[in-house]
């Protein structure tokens, strides 16, 4: 066994660990990072879901998030909007590439693949390193990138599992008592995303091998109320491929969830299941819409993992898509209720400072270090549950409302030189639903990362980072500047972006409800968009249509000042738009507008 030492141990090359090693990486601390799969990106690349949810307006694509989308931009030449589900899908490899590219860019970054842990050193309350099959690592920050919260066992880091009854947290969408389907599904539903391919009209695709004790029931009503083209097209990927990520009796699965946490067999064993699961769905899909859709080639890396079975087909990614794990008990927990809009607002309220015994990082009245604005999406096999809403139609479209994530959330309430970085922080199932999604987890990794390297530089335990500190270095970062304050009318390219920043960090009791700034609107630029010229109508509150000829258009945007311009078009006004055609979704995504006399 080979015996290595750093300073920053990030174990997990998904969405978040990824994106921590880099930063920390980018911010000049030497950092092992330790992955099972070859592909680095998890959900984002080795997991397959490849058209991510949530920080779709511009505004939102700030940090390793909004550089990972624009690098995409520049090696897809296909463009991104392909899908309705999401204004951004790839190819899988290429973000894999992207972040690979940006590893490999990076000398004091090894990076070690092959590897899962099992076992956690710790003296007293602090975390010194982990065991690998063939490593022993120590490090002076260990940050925990895994998919299921794996070091948390490992470390016997206090941590929850499961649904917390409205008693515990007074969250309005909590049950206040446990029903035996919420025993049955203690954790949202992982899916095994399968990519699929249309082979062309009048043409057979290779044919899909029936999978072992197939049965088409669950999967009868899938696309009821929606059409089989819809339905394929939520995912749609470049070269009519479709990424099958569906959650209405589609391939979620969530039979035996427990077995996530008991041992590596037991683990295999569902993985093995909610593989076959998504394979039954791929059969009943090339069966029940026709020979011309097959199982696309090439998607994936074919290999063996340790908890997973063989990777038979590369059509297949290369582990579930885990949407919810272990969740620390740290300093601060994010609830429902830090997540839902203010009363007759459009944000979420700014997290505050929580003064906890064994800390000294008061220098920040507000906490905030990541944002996401994703609605409240959960995923179980017995349906849908309510919830309380936190959407908003916006730019033509519903989208969720902001909301932020507190340094707290990442750090144990009592243990030393340890951080989270996935969907293992601090949070309760009901608002895990919100946290989850891809673009949130890249800003949390961001997050851990820069804060491992803080402490590193100054020699202090994450518990006592000053949080300001780590606020103004992801503002100021030189690579990949990330806002931590959500404001829907200041994205990066803002020549005030970092002054309303800072403003609302220092100020955040004059945060608007509105979300909008007092700040000067950007020009549009049309760049290299299309050109329409129609009719608008309405057909609801920021519902928006351009009739075209014989053509209807739905018109969507993710800029505030089109947004504005698109509020004050009256029915029956003469306008011209330039953007980007969907015809998956049958929108424009409309990038200027001009009004026509």
């Amino acid at each position: 066994m080979k015996t290595l030492q750093t300073q920053i141990l990030v174990v997990g090359g998904g969405t978040g660990g990824t994106a921590a090693a880099i930063q920390a990486a980018r911010r000049g601390a030497q950092v092992i990072l330790v992955s099972e799969f070859e592909w680095l990106g998890g959900m984002l690349t080795s997991a397959g879901v490849t058209a991510p949810d949530g920080n779709e307006l511009q505004a939102w694509q700030t940090g390793i998030w909004g550089q990972f989308l624009r690098e995409l931009q520049t090696r897809q030449p296909e463009g991104l909007d392909h899908a309705w589900v999401s204004f951004f899908t790839y190819e899988p490899h290429i973000g894999a590439e992207i972040f690979a590219d940006w590893v490999k860019a990076l000398p004091n970054l090894t990076w070690i693949t092959g590897q899962t842990p099992i076992a956690v050193s710790r003296t007293d309350d602090r975390i010194t390193g982990v065991q690998f099959q063939d490593y022993q690592i120590t490090a002076q920050i260990t940050i925990d990138g895994t998919e299921l919260g794996d070091l948390l066992a490992l470390g016997t880091i206090p941590h929850r599992w499961g649904w917390e009854l409205q008693a515990e947290f007074q969250e309005p969408s909590a049950p206040a008592e446990m029903a035996d389907w919420m025993q049955r599904y203690p954790v949202q539903a992982p899916t095994w995303v399968v990519v699929m391919q249309d082979y062309g009209e009048n043409q057979v695709a290779p044919v899909i091998p029936i999978p072992p004790n197939y049965n088409p029931a669950p999967f009868a009503q899938a696309w009821e109320q929606y059409g089989g083209e819809k339905f394929l097209n939520y995912g749609r990927l470049p070269g009519n491929r479709f990424m099958i990520n569906w959650p209405i009796h589609g391939n979620d699965y969530g039979e035996g969830l427990e077995r996530l946490l008991v041992n590596a067999s037991d683990r295999q064993a569902f993985c093995k299941e909610a593989y076959e699961h998504s394979w039954a769905f791929a059969y009943f899909i090339q069966q029940t819409l026709g020979q011309r859709y097959g199982l696309a080639e090439g998607m994936f890396p074919q290999g063996r993992s340790s908890q997973t079975p063989p990777i038979t087909n590369s059509a297949f990614a290369l582990h579930p898509y885990f949407r919810e794990s272990r969740r620390l008990q740290g300093i601060v927990t994010v609830r429902e209720q830090d997540i839902l809009p203010i009363a007759r607002g459009q944000v979420a309220a700014l997290p505050m400072q929580v003064f906890a015994e064994g800390c000294a990082n008061v220098d920040s009245l507000c906490t905030a270090i990541a944002i996401g604005n994703y609605a409240n999406d959960h995923h179980y096999p017995s349906g849908d549950i309510p919830l309380n809403p936190k959407s908003i139609q916006w730019g033509g479209r519903w989208t969720g409302t902001p909301f932020t994530i507190p340094y707290g959330a990442l750090v144990p309430r009592s243990i030393d030189g340890f951080l989270v970085c996935e969907k293992n922080i601090s949070v309760t199932h009901m608002a895990n639903g919100a946290t989850r999604l891809q673009p949130l987890v890249l800003g949390i990794g961001q997050a851990a990362g820069m804060a491992a390297a803080l402490c590193v530089e100054l020699d202090c335990a994450p518990r006592h980072l000053p949080i300001r500190t780590l606020q103004n270095a992801l503002l100021t970062d030189a690579q990949a500047p990330a806002a931590v304050i959500p404001l829907f009318n200041v994205p990066l390219q803002h020549p005030d972006w970092l002054t309303w920043q800072t403003y609302y960090l220092d100020h955040p009791d004059a945060y608007p409800y509105s979300g909008d700034a007092p700040a000067t609107p950007l020009p549009l630029d049309r760049g290299k968009c299309e050109s329409w010229i129609g009719i608008f109508t309405q057909t609801g509150p920021h519902t928006y249509h351009l009739q075209v000829g014989d053509q209807d258009y739905q018109l969507v945007t993710i800029l505030s000042e089109v947004n504005a311009l698109l509020a004050q078009c009256f029915p029956g006004q003469s306008i011209q738009v330039w953007g980007h055609k969907n015809l998956a979704g049958q929108w424009i995504r409309v990038q200027a507008i001009a009004l026509r006399v």
